[in-house]
């Protein structure tokens, strides 16, 4: 036994025993330790959101918070060691000691908030869950913006608990000296500003979502994300757009998602020689056979527009109740192919473009031209 008290480097080998010791059994059963922590943690999140699984709120922190329990543990049990006197040295005017405990100090800060960065992924996990349930698109957009703006904020005091640690810097003071250089790079990073006090903006004023269908700037897509600094939409060539926020404000938006019908116009020409009656039992059964779709068409219209040399045209319009553009083209599609079956039932003759090329010719005898048709 005398043999652990033996000193090396100022302390003593069973003091070395003991750190070791509480090291290697943290690392070994850091997953283990990490768990049953989860678990308690589980028990208070359990009382406040019922609907959550335990193995997935698990999975979210278990990582960030088995590597913060370990640092921490190591590096309290290193602090009872003394330190060396033959360690004792200065690197720029900094002892060895005080490097080492500045270290440590970082590193459970760091690693702390990687622990807080996944509990807010699990709480806005929880929301997007909820948020799904409902139909209202705003709860999706909120979450993502706060999830990102928390996230943001957390970081920022996470660097301000460095510098009071690793650095031993009044906060007080280097707010002080930020808000001198953050004023100078306001005025060069102008344009990033812009963007995000425009995410704030549509935020709020909720011009569109994510998920709608819209046009700005001669692009069209679906949004996939709205960020702090720009919008990424999705165009039918499958390419992602990046759209900075403040363009999204101030340009002219038009939201087809917002869209409280859908329009559709067909004009039919058909020959100036059509028979008056066949002309009424074709708008008669036109209207007729739109009227029998009143559960997706809420208002129409069927009516003799034009009347020329060329011909006769109908037009046929109609406002449809809001769906996908798909449905709507598949809509489109039987009602043209019901107007047809009509047209040849009826046997109604298509006005079909053509033209007279005529030869003109003088007669010598009279002065006289005289045309004679080759087409």
């Amino acid at each position: 036994m005398y043999f652990l008290e033996t000193l090396f480097l100022d302390n003593t080998l069973k003091s070395y025993g003991i750190v070791l010791g509480t090291i290697a059994f943290v690392l070994l059963f850091k997953r283990l330790l990490s768990h049953y922590v989860a678990s308690l943690l589980f028990l208070f999140v359990k009382n406040h959101w019922k609907t959550i699984q335990k193995k997935e709120f698990i999975s979210l922190i278990i990582k960030p918070l088995a590597w913060f329990i370990t640092i921490s543990i190591s590096v309290f049990a290193i602090d009872k060691l003394i330190f060396p006197e033959a360690w004792k040295f200065t690197i720029y005017g900094h002892p060895t000691e005080e490097i080492l405990e500045k270290i440590g100090k970082c590193l459970i800060v760091l690693y702390f908030i990687w622990f807080v960065l996944s509990l807010i992924n699990f709480v806005a996990l929880i929301f997007e869950q909820k948020a799904k349930t409902t139909k209202d698109k705003r709860d999706d957009q909120l979450i993502v913006f706060f999830r990102d703006f928390l996230k943001v904020i957390v970081v920022i005091l996470g660097i301000l608990l460095l510098i009071k640690a690793g650095f031993n810097q009044d906060v007080g003071t280097v707010l002080t000296g930020l808000s001198i250089v953050g004023a100078a790079m306001a005025l060069a990073a102008k344009e990033s500003l812009e963007n995000l006090i425009a995410s704030f903006i549509i935020f709020f004023d909720k011009p569109f979502f994510t998920g709608d269908t819209l046009k700005v700037n001669n692009v069209t897509g679906t949004v996939e994300h709205i960020g702090l600094r720009s919008t990424r939409i999705r165009t039918a060539d499958k390419t992602l757009v990046t759209v900075p926020n403040k363009q999204m404000v101030d340009s002219v938006v038009d939201n087809f998602s917002m869209r409280t019908q859908r329009r559709a116009e067909l004009k039919l020409e058909f020959s100036a020689k059509t028979n008056t009656p066949e002309l009424e039992n074709f708008i008669q059964s036109a209207k007729k056979m739109l009227s029998e779709k009143q559960d997706v068409i809420e208002k129409y219209s069927v009516f003799f527009s034009e009347y020329n040399k060329n011909g006769i045209t109908i037009t046929i319009e109609y406002f449809t109740i809001h769906f996908s553009m798909t449905e709507f083209n598949q809509l489109k599609e039987t009602i043209n192919i019901e107007l047809k079956k009509q047209i040849e039932s009826l046997g109604l003759e298509m006005a079909s473009a053509g033209s007279d090329i005529n030869i003109f010719s003088g007669d010598a005898n009279t002065g006289q031209s005289k045309s004679q048709p080759i087409i």
